[in-house]
């Protein structure tokens, strides 16, 4: 047999002894059952946290940020907030670098944060209105933020609005939105010339301005680059309002983005936050944007109420060329009820109390705000043949672009019964209580743009179809 198959002996191991083992001690015993209880309370917490967060409908983050970020109405002390946004105009050197010094406001939005409903009224100011400035004269509102900066634009424009004043203001940079919507992803718009009908693409090119726009129109998604031209965009027939339109609506695409994705907000509200600050120049601090940013997570767009103010005229302006002259009256019912006391929300209607509601005891007034032809006559037909009765048919005082259902009726939950017999389209038409003295209807629905289109492509009622009261 080969050597290498031969058994060879097994060498011995010297055995180590082991060392005498010391009785555990009252506080080494005391440390373990520290230990045990502390990993049993942080698994309960954690389990706490997401049984809480599955109840609530929230992420486990937002169960955690609501323990340690303090609620706005904490932090400022108030139910509501109202804060001058202004979006500068740039101006750029020979050298092609962009600088904001002097220059006008290419966006004035005046915003309310109503803290205890969570809702945000942004009512725009189109730059070309007409107003007064501190020397007496007359000049473009945009013209008070060359002139004096922010606290003259304040001024101007507060005043102009009639409401007390503003308690916070937001200078905005042209990359603050460009970024922002980078950072969560671009958002998706529904492309538009300014008339709807129109299906042409938008194509603008200003080498000076750095604008280039080149946009089919329809449903797309946008990168923070094309969703900020899309805003600026204002060279066709209707100018700064239908910029205005397209702001907001862009606006609304946002808080959609932000709703529907609230666990990516929330990890992404450091950078968020981040980002603002980099190309903002504002009188909030930090902790109050982040006690703002956790509290709007999961905004919905039918919470944000965004109007701008109309007008009635054009009017050549001497040293500032075209110009528009607001709606006063108008102007006075929109401050007042966006900026001053807006209206409580309707509550919520369970569905017994709406079934107990016959239609044909509700008068149902009818406007149209969508600048789409036809869209009140076809919704008041669409109302009629659900058994409603219908009161004035006609053109809202200015455009809409969202649609309101306003309740003036002493019947409870008349606006959330007529919002119910509403096309599908429209079924996110926000509800308000808006009592008005003489009123001859219960309750009035004012389409938007949104719904302006879908409304009128429906087809219309057959003659004899009708609801049961």
């Amino acid at each position: 047999m080969p050597d290498e198959f031969i058994p060879r002996p097994r060498r011995s191991v010297p055995q180590i002894p082991e060392p005498p083992r010391t009785p555990p001690t009252h506080r080494s015993q005391l440390a373990r059952r520290v230990a045990i209880v502390a990993g049993l309370v942080v698994l309960l917490a954690i389990s706490t946290v997401l049984g809480f967060s599955i109840f609530k409908h929230e992420t486990p983050l937002q169960i955690l940020g609501d323990a340690l970020i303090p609620s706005p109405q904490q932090v400022f002390g108030r139910s509501q907030l109202r804060v001058l946004v202004v979006g500068l105009d740039y101006d750029y050197t020979d050298n092609d670098q962009p600088f904001s010094a002097q220059s006008r406001s290419d966006v004035i939005w005046a915003v309310n944060l109503d803290l205890v409903n969570k809702r945000i009224f942004e009512l725009s100011v189109p730059r070309d209105m007409v107003a007064t400035m501190p020397d007496g004269s007359e000049a473009k509102i945009n013209q008070a933020q060359a002139d004096g900066g922010v606290k003259e634009a304040e001024q101007v424009i507060s005043h102009w609005l009639g409401i007390p004043g503003f308690d916070r203001y937001v200078i905005l940079r042209i990359n603050a939105t460009r970024e922002l919507i980078d950072d969560i992803g671009g958002v998706t718009v529904d492309v538009e010339n300014s008339d709807p009908k129109d299906k042409s693409p938008i194509n603008y090119d200003d080498n000076w301005g750095h604008l280039h726009i080149h946009l089919k129109t329809g449903v797309q998604h946008l990168d923070g680059a094309q969703a900020v031209g899309y805003m600026r965009y204002r060279h066709d027939w209707c100018g700064d309002p239908c910029r205005i339109r397209r702001q907001q609506e862009v606006l609304h695409a946002l808080a959609a983005k932000l709703e529907r994705n609230k666990l990516n907000t929330i990890l992404h509200a450091g950078q968020l936050v981040r980002t603002m600050l980099a190309n903002v120049q504002t009188n909030f601090s930090k902790s109050e944007l982040l006690s703002l940013a956790h509290y709007y997570v999961g905004i919905k767009p039918s919470q944000i109420i965004a109007h701008q103010v109309p007008y009635v005229a054009n009017v050549y302006l001497p040293g500032y060329g075209d110009s528009i002259v607001p709606d006063k009256n108008a102007r006075r019912r929109l401050a007042e009820s966006m900026l001053i006391a807006p209206p409580s929300p309707a509550p919520t209607a369970d569905p017994g109390a709406l079934a107990a509601i016959a239609p044909g005891s509700l008068r149902v007034d009818v406007e149209n705000g969508s600048g789409i032809d036809g869209a009140a006559a076809d919704l008041a037909r669409i109302l009629k043949a659900e058994g409603y009765r219908i009161g004035k048919v006609g053109n809202s005082t200015s455009y809409h672009d969202n649609s309101v259902v306003r309740a003036h009726s002493a019947t409870t939950f008349a606006g959330e019964k007529v919002a119910s017999g509403l096309p599908t389209a429209m079924r996110n038409a926000l509800v308000v209580e808006a009592p008005a003295a003489g009123a001859t209807s219960d309750v009035t629905v004012v389409i938007g743009r949104d719904d302006g289109l879908a409304v009128h492509a429906l087809p219309s009622p057959s003659p004899g179809a009708s609801a049961t009261p």
